[in-house]
């Protein structure tokens, strides 16, 4: 039995709408007829034609020689409107622009490759930085770049590089020495044996250990740079602290986690007491507190001669990137650093080596007011907010605007205000840097006011990870990815842009 639909009888005329794909269109259609008026690739063309791209046409000189390139504007909106698509391999955009309508109106027809895709990001990492100042200069205009609160986080982002790529100096060493022998041993054989052509090393096994080579030697010298670099800092650390011990003063601070570091602590520490005890009237006084130096040091030799020598790695793919650690375990990348307002517009950014966070806060607000300045934002900075991660001493008495860096964790933090209750006024005379801010932060406007940075620059990486895909870096080096760093949030303040009116780039027109 047919159903109550009938059968299809292909005799009988249906009312159907035609469907006639060899039918030509009688008039030329216009490519702006394709994409709703308020569609965000024409948002993105439109702000690109808006904003000074001169540094892309930098590279390409109008000599009239070789093939004409692709122009350097279109190019920047389908980079920018592919990671706000989140969209970053160059073979997927590639394929995009042959079968997405809104990628082929911001090619106006080209076909760009992946090549083309590739090697314009890869030259233009200086142009992509001014980009993002570029972006930030209208979402001033738009009234989105406000300087009243500004806060300051990073998150872990992933190189192009695998954890277990990390090599140390001697055994980097003994793969250079091996493929140089390779090498050696391939030479040898083609001028003693007079191999024919067919029977020589295959040019892309050469050409493969040739690139193995310079990742190597490029890793070693990484390595011997950290190894004068460490060596640098301790005699630095060593020479404060035997001046400090002479005047009978402990260094301040955490305990160093190393234990050959702990020791050369251990032993300051001891000398400065010594010190102390032989400058008091009543040395017996202190005989108990040079006692226990003593046994400290004793500990701290037994654990350093128990533990192994350390040595440092560095990753043979990626040289530049560092081993950081995640609330979902180790990741190889970089540290990247935000700066953002109460509107979640981000004003600074960059890509680090260094995991901690507490080095960053001095670069950052520097950096923050440097960039507004750049984007033609010349309002001060009223506070700036950071968490635990930047707490130190120098940070919370540095130069700058005011300031409120936790001292512990949040959770902590809201914890010990429930305990301890609201301060009120100005921390006592002889509060120490650390006791000082905890009484701001106690404060009900100290409250307040940090209760604000998780909503603010949080949010923000939420984006850029969940909804743009960005975890790990396209291209390798801490200059490529501090470029690409820059280019997706430069993407978060154009989608801020966009929702915020699509109809802003017209009105700055």
């Amino acid at each position: 039995m047919p159903s109550r639909w009938g059968v299809y009888n292909p005799s009988v005329a249906y009312s159907y709408m035609g469907v006639n794909r060899d039918q030509l269109f009688l008039l030329p259609p216009s490519m702006w007829d394709w994409l709703p008026e308020d569609h965000l690739a024409l948002f993105v063309i439109d702000l690109v034609g808006l904003i000074d791209t001169g540094k892309f046409h930098e590279l390409h000189p109008n000599d009239g020689a070789g093939r004409p390139a692709y122009h350097p504007d279109m190019m920047l909106a389908l980079l920018l409107y592919s990671y706000c698509m989140g969209m970053r391999s160059s073979r997927q955009i590639e394929r995009a622009c042959h079968s997405d309508l809104a990628f082929r109106v911001i090619c106006a027809g080209s076909l760009p490759d992946h090549t083309t895709i590739c090697r314009f990001r890869a030259d233009n990492e200086d142009a992509i930085i001014d980009t993002f100042i570029q972006v930030l200069k209208l979402c001033a205009a738009a009234g989105l770049a406000s300087l009243g609160k500004i806060a300051i986080d990073g998150t872990k982002i992933g190189s192009d590089a695998a954890l277990d790529q990390n090599r140390d100096a001697g055994t980097i060493r003994a793969e250079i020495a091996n493929i140089l022998a390779e090498a050696g041993a391939a030479d040898a054989a083609e001028l003693t044996q007079q191999l024919f052509f067919d029977d020589l090393v295959e040019p892309k096994a050469l050409a493969k250990r040739s690139s193995r080579l310079a990742h190597l030697q490029a890793a070693l010298a990484e390595v011997e740079a950290q190894e004068a670099a460490e060596a640098k800092a301790a005699y630095a650390k060593a020479a404060k602290a035997d001046a400090e011990a002479a005047e009978g003063r402990k260094l301040r601070g955490r305990k160093p986690a190393d234990p050959h570091a702990a020791v050369r602590r251990a032993r300051a520490d001891l000398a400065a007491t010594r010190v102390r005890a032989e400058r008091c009237s009543s040395r017996a006084d202190l005989q108990a507190a040079v006692e226990a130096a003593e046994a400290d040091l004793v500990a701290a030799e037994a654990a350093a001669t128990a533990a192994p020598a350390k040595k440092i790695q560095v990753n043979v793919t990626d040289p530049d990137s560092r081993i950081m650690k995640t609330q979902q375990g180790w990741v190889q990348g970089y540290n990247v650093q935000a700066a953002v307002n109460a509107q979640q517009v981000v004003i600074a950014c960059v890509a680090t080596q260094d995991h901690n966070d507490s080095e960053q806060y001095v670069p950052m607000a520097a950096a923050t007011t440097k960039t507004a300045a750049a984007a033609g934002i010349n309002e001060p900075v009223e506070l700036f907010l950071a968490d635990a991660g930047y707490w130190s001493d120098d940070n919370a008495t540095a130069d700058g605007p005011d300031r409120l860096i936790a001292t512990t964790k949040d959770w902590k933090q809201r914890r010990a205000a429930k305990e301890m209750g609201t301060t009120v006024g100005e921390p006592p005379e002889d509060a120490t840097t650390l006791e000082a801010m905890e009484h701001r932060l106690r404060t009900a406007d100290g409250a307040a006011a940090y209760a604000t940075r998780s909503h603010t620059v949080e949010p923000v990486f939420g984006d850029i990870k969940e909804n743009r895909g960005f975890r790990r870096f396209m291209r390798r080096g801490l200059a490529a990815a501090n470029s690409e760093a820059h280019l997706i949030f430069c993407v978060h303040n154009v989608a801020k842009l966009f929702h915020h009116n699509p109809q802003v780039v017209s009105r700055l027109t």
